[in-house]
């Protein structure tokens, strides 16, 4: 392959100090934080990337550049892939199905915790992005994301610091998170008192989902108890109420939108008893609630929201949508209720490589736990492509069964159903896990060519 305009390349860009991972201060600046990013070199951090890209000292937006096959371009095994035609509708379904529901959209940034898909998702429409711990506030903040909101109750005094400082420096920062509890509340304001907070920390009401469920108040009594904490603070402002429907125990249609209308319900009644005062005239009241299961459920029933005193912001919160998966989410989609409204398409890939055939009924590929998600049951092999001709086929005949950390544990039905050198391409469950497990992940095109890399921090 012709490196020539790499090198080019290369000689007419800064120094290698221009090409840090954006901080803060470029808060604001999605878009120079995220095309930064190409700026940074191939090396050993990124698995499965080409070793002569490294060696000719190229960056990533220069090997993008370059269009390589992801067969035939010098990539290594495994490497994890993102189809390009299945993200980008993956992103468009959610967009148009959101505003066709009236929904704000703050996609869960925990399932990819990748700013190039932050930006893309905000260009597909979202209001901003969630986060469950203060690290992933931060992130975002690094690569200019302006609203953010903390599906989780923040009671760590250095984050919450951290957040008076971000709200202080810039005034178009947005930031919600939840509370649960008054004693939760009391050592928000202690932390916040004393840090010269100069705007108040937004927060909602979480009603928990029931009893044996996750977080959250459990009853609306306790729900006013926390409210009255809030209001009893400086650095605290009440402004909706959230929750998380997924952890409904038994959870199923009827008693999903049962617990949601409970929500809607203890909306209504803190907006009539005045309890979102704080607000100014005009501003939103905040109803949010939805994962990747039942945002059917959230639409319907934020849909038979009365008016209230204020205009509301329906927020939804979905985040494996991003990339979606072959089993898990599969299944639990949304759309399987309503395929009327869309459909979502798997986009990983994970490809690994034969490395050893030690009988007929038995192979080894060089990826393992380390490489993979398993929690939400093993990978499933979905194609063999030939080490010699490079023709794919279904992996008929072929089931993983075990995985060690480096090693994939494959059953055959024959001699002839893989060779060494042979690549397996896996299909896997659980967005999250799979991400998390790689910093750097090309995406392709239906042809083969790696067209960009997402890169991601966990």
């Amino acid at each position: 392959m012709d490196h020539a305009p790499a090198e080019a390349a290369r000689a007419a860009r800064p120094a290698a100090d221009d090409a840090r991972t954006p901080d803060a201060t470029e808060a604001g600046k999605p878009g120079n934080a995220v095309a930064r990013l190409a700026d940074e070199p191939v090396d050993h951090r990124f698995k499965g990337l080409p070793p002569d890209a490294e060696a000719a000292g190229l960056t990533v937006g220069e090997l993008a550049a370059q269009r390589r096959d992801l067969h035939t371009g010098g990539f290594t095994t495994p490497v994890l892939t993102l189809d390009a035609d299945a993200l980008e509708h993956n992103l468009a379904v959610l967009g148009r199905y959101t505003a066709r529901h009236g929904l704000a959209f703050a996609p869960h940034g925990k399932t990819c915790m990748s700013p190039q898909l932050f930006e893309r998702q905000l260009e597909h429409g979202a209001w901003g992005i969630t986060a469950a711990m203060p690290h992933q506030a931060r992130v975002y903040r690094a690569f200019g994301i302006q609203r953010i909101f903390l599906a989780n109750q923040l009671v760590d005094a250095a984050a919450l610091r951290w957040v008076a400082a971000e709200l202080a420096a810039d005034p178009e920062f947005r930031f919600v998170c939840y509370v649960d509890s008054v004693r939760g509340v009391e050592l928000m304001d202690r932390a916040l008192a004393p840090s010269g907070a100069t705007r108040p920390v937004d927060v909602v009401l979480e009603l928990g989902a029931g009893e044996g469920a996750r977080t959250g108040a459990r009853t609306e009594d306790e729900c006013r108890a926390v409210a009255d904490a809030v209001a009893r603070t400086a650095t605290l402002r009440l402004v909706g109420v959230a929750g998380y429907e997924a952890e409904v125990p038994g959870a199923d249609p009827a008693k999903v939108t049962a617990w949601l209308r409970r929500l809607t319900a203890l909306t209504v009644a803190l907006d009539a008893e005045g309890r979102f005062g704080a607000l100014a005239p005009g501003e939103e009241i905040v109803l949010s609630a939805g994962g990747s299961s039942w945002f059917d459920a959230v639409a319907e029933a934020f849909a038979e929201l009365p008016p209230l005193s204020r205009p509301v912001l329906k927020l939804l919160r979905s985040g494996a949508y991003v990339s979606h998966d072959h089993d898990w989410y599969t299944k639990l989609t949304p759309f399987n209720r309503v395929p009327e409204e869309g459909g979502l398409l798997p986009a990983f890939r994970l490809w690994a490589q034969v490395v050893s055939r030690p009988s007929p009924t038995q192979a080894f590929l060089n990826a393992g736990k380390r490489d993979v998600a398993y929690d939400l049951g093993l990978p499933v092999p979905e194609v063999v492509r030939g080490a010699l001709d490079g023709v794919e086929r279904p992996a008929a005949g072929v089931r993983l069964v075990k995985l060690s950390d480096q090693h994939a544990w494959l059953e055959t039905d024959g001699a002839g159903d893989l060779e060494v050198g042979d690549l397996v391409g896996l299909a896997m469950s659980h967005p999250c896990t799979i991400f998390e497990k790689w910093q750097l992940v090309p995406v392709v095109a239906a042809d083969g060519t790696v067209t960009e890399f997402v890169r991601t921090f966990f």
